[in-house]
């Protein structure tokens, strides 16, 4: 889980809002217990690494049927 200082990473609202899913153009939801954006659409976690949304599909973590 990416910490700085002792706090997780955060994504500013007004930065999640124009963000989308690079492969879909989907919307993503913030996962912040695991510091990630997710696509349901896309069924990825997108990293944030030091507050920067890491938004290539090569970097995503690949998610199944746990996220809701």
């Amino acid at each position: 889980m990416a910490e700085r200082g002792g706090r997780k990473s955060q994504v500013d609202p007004k930065l999640l809002e124009l963000l989308a899913c690079p492969l879909t153009k989907g919307p993503l939801s913030w996962d912040a217990e695991r510091s990630e954006l997710v696509s349901r659409l896309a069924k990825l976690a997108y990293p944030v690494r030091d507050g920067i949304p890491i938004m290539l599909p090569s970097e995503a973590r690949s998610i199944g049927l746990e996220k809701k």
